[in-house]
């Protein structure tokens, strides 16, 4: 009955990874007092949750209009999705959900985070704006599954804030081994998780026979 739910929720811890953000963003704000922080940190979620909101309940549409269809956009976003669980599972740093060099020297100039890097791409970024149009994709329409997406997504967004709120505590507790074993887990579960997606296009387009699920 829950099922969009919870496949919703990992696929966006995920994709988003909420620890890796929290961790990125105690390095990104040096010196800032606590106050600014978290005003930066609650503006930067919220336009997180917006872009999410409107990329995955308008992104198929628009897709759509520019003539993609929902065969294609599973197979690339899975394809995409699994670019970025492969990096996860070796522990490397992937543009899907990470900044570049220079973006990052930017960033650290900048005094206010909230926006550019911290809502996207840090959040809100490829990775995660591709599983939220696959994520409501994948409903066909359903009203009561859309809900279980958009819910997930807003769980997801209240844990990324707790997280950047106690962002420093979460670095001392976790250290780099702990951050890696969360990484690795979550980037298998999410590899299988694009296989599906992909698998789910083939069948699509007749080019897979229908696999039974577990």
């Amino acid at each position: 009955m829950f099922d969009s739910l919870f496949i919703a929720f990992a696929t966006l811890f995920a994709t988003v990874g909420p620890v890796d953000v929290a961790l990125l963003y105690t390095a990104l704000t040096p010196g800032v007092d606590a106050t600014q922080r978290r005003t930066m940190a609650i503006k930067g979620v919220a336009i997180a949750t917006g872009i999410l909101l409107v990329i995955a309940l308008f992104g198929q549409p628009l897709l759509s209009f520019l003539g993609i269809s929902l065969p294609a956009l599973r197979i690339a976003g899975g394809i995409l999705l699994l670019l970025l669980a492969i990096d996860m599972v070796f522990a490397r740093q992937s543009g899907a959900n990470s900044t570049t060099a220079e973006e990052e020297a930017e960033a650290v100039r900048s005094k206010d985070v909230s926006v550019f890097p911290l809502a996207t791409p840090l959040i809100a970024g490829p990775g995660a704006m591709g599983a939220a149009i696959l994520l409501v994709a994948d409903t066909h329409g359903d009203v009561w599954r859309i809900g279980q997406v958009v819910i997930a997504l807003g769980l997801m967004m209240a844990l990324t804030l707790a997280l950047l709120l106690v962002a420093d505590r979460t670095r001392q507790v976790l250290g780099v081994t702990g951050l890696n074993v969360i990484t690795r887990v979550s980037g298998v579960l999410l590899a299988a998780l694009s296989v599906q997606f992909i698998l789910d296009g083939l069948i699509a387009i007749g080019l897979s026979p229908p696999l039974p699920r577990l």
